[in-house]
């Protein structure tokens, strides 16, 4: 028994199957009388003269042919066409499933796993692949080409892994979802309601139970109540209504009722669906504040000096829109990120109030107003010349209606400086004299002009 095990290791050290010059039976004969010749598993037989070349030392023609070079290794598939690549995936998942949790063969078994799905995915027909562009309830989605963002799908609450999964984003709303999970959606894009009903929730936290949304979520109608049974109620400071974890994510917002009424910007947990449409409106002018809540000019201080100064910038536009140097230097786009501000000086949005809250606006509004009225005081001089002349006392400088010390009477739009307009207690002269050509317009005729 010894001596065969000898044997069959000294064959397995030095034989070479490959060598075709030498028959079968050369072979066995030429090792069994190298084998009688070994005196120990260490030391190796020396070469007689009539020896094949093939019978070398063991460091020189080490063939490893104990070692299994022709067995796959774990997950290693090669395929060329689809059909061969599913297969493959389907046996490496399997493999995945086999080895133990944790250790390095798994974990090299998961990255074959990916490499193996690339592949598929590069060798698909072409016909199979997925639009680039779905429309469902008033979404329109795109097909996202980024493969390293780590993302959440909005419907499922799961990881988008981007290497391996198809993932859409709406361009109205931002709603991010599987491909999946496209035909599960039902709830419309809130940009549609952005576009035909432009208009916050002005109650603060409109509650009104659990038991008129019938116990259930008021997005997905799932059941819901505060104890967490089946699933827990979350409510929406926006809205005052419960929504279940799927569609409440406890993500904040500064909700707009609390700014208008409290001054309040402290963010609040809101729904996903809410934070999506705060999201969008947060730079639309729809606040008119003077109908809302007209005592926070009263409260808040810097609301006031953004209010003079948007006036002034209304009484400076007639300036630009008639000066063609100022025309092509584009001054008025200056204001293109808040083109609400040369509309009117009545509508706020709550990014205005936010960067008010910051201190931000009234920094910002303050150097533009600047800009402008260097233009037109000191830069240009046709908009110089448009200047006007205090007719009450016809002295001093060129008056302009936004200068801090004028007055402008609102009949006639004429400019006069404030202590003559209102020392004099009149009214306006040039307003004074419009009345008296209408009255001998329009005086009656006398006895003597009928005859």
């Amino acid at each position: 028994m010894e001596y065969n095990e000898k044997l069959a290791r000294f064959r397995q050290a030095h034989l070479n199957p490959f060598n075709k010059q030498l028959g079968a039976g050369q072979h066995e004969q030429g090792a069994a009388q190298e084998a009688l010749e070994i005196s120990s598993e260490e030391i190796l037989p020396e070469l007689r003269p009539g020896e094949p070349e093939f019978c070398c030392s063991e460091r020189v023609m080490d063939l490893g042919l104990s070692e299994d070079h022709f067995s796959r290794p774990v997950g290693l598939f090669l395929a060329s066409d689809v059909q061969q690549l599913r297969q493959a995936i389907e046996e490496c998942k399997q493999v995945i499933l086999e080895l133990p949790e944790q250790s390095e063969r798994q974990k090299d078994a998961v990255v074959r796993l990916i490499h193996l799905r690339l592949k598929l995915q590069e060798l698909k027909d072409p016909n199979e692949d997925e639009p680039n562009i779905r429309v469902l309830l008033e979404h329109r989605f795109y097909k996202e080409k980024s493969k390293s963002v780590k993302q959440t799908c909005d419907k499922c609450n799961t990881i988008i892994w981007g290497l391996i999964q198809t993932w859409y984003t709406c361009t109205g709303c931002y709603y991010r979802c599987h491909s999946k999970c496209l035909n599960l959606i039902s709830k419309p894009c809130v940009s549609s309601k952005v576009s035909h009903q432009a208009e916050y929730e002005l109650n603060i936290c409109p509650e009104t139970g659990l038991d008129s949304q019938d116990y259930r979520c008021a997005e997905c109608r799932a059941p819901i109540s505060l104890r967490g049974v089946p699933s827990e109620a979350r409510q929406c400071d926006y809205t005052g209504r419960y929504y279940c974890s799927h569609c409440h994510w406890n993500d904040l917002a500064v909700i707009p009722a609390r700014v208008v009424h409290n001054w309040d910007f402290e963010p609040r947990k809101v729904s996903r669906c809410s934070m999506r449409y705060l999201a969008l409106m947060v730079s639309r002018p729809v606040l008119r504040l003077r109908e809302i809540n007209p005592l926070l000019f009263n409260y808040v201080e810097e609301l006031v000096e953004i209010r003079k100064l948007r006036q002034d910038i209304l009484l400076m536009k007639p300036y630009f829109i008639t000066c063609k140097e100022a025309m092509e230097a584009r001054l008025l786009l200056q204001l293109q990120d808040r083109q609400h501000f040369v509309e009117n000086d009545e509508m706020y949005s709550i990014q205005d109030l936010l960067d008010v809250h910051l201190g931000r606006l009234g920094c910002s509004l303050t150097e533009i107003h600047t800009l402008f009225a260097k233009h037109i005081k000191l830069d240009c001089e046709r908009c110089q010349a448009k200047g006007f002349v205090c007719e009450l006392c016809r002295e001093g400088d060129v008056l302009f209606p936004f200068d801090s010390h004028t007055s402008v009477c609102t009949d006639c739009s004429a400019v006069f400086h404030r202590d003559c307009y209102y020392d004099n207690s009149t009214t306006c002269p040039k307003c004074a004299r419009l009345n008296l050509r209408k009255q001998s317009l329009f005086q009656e005729p006398g006895p003597d002009m009928d005859a």
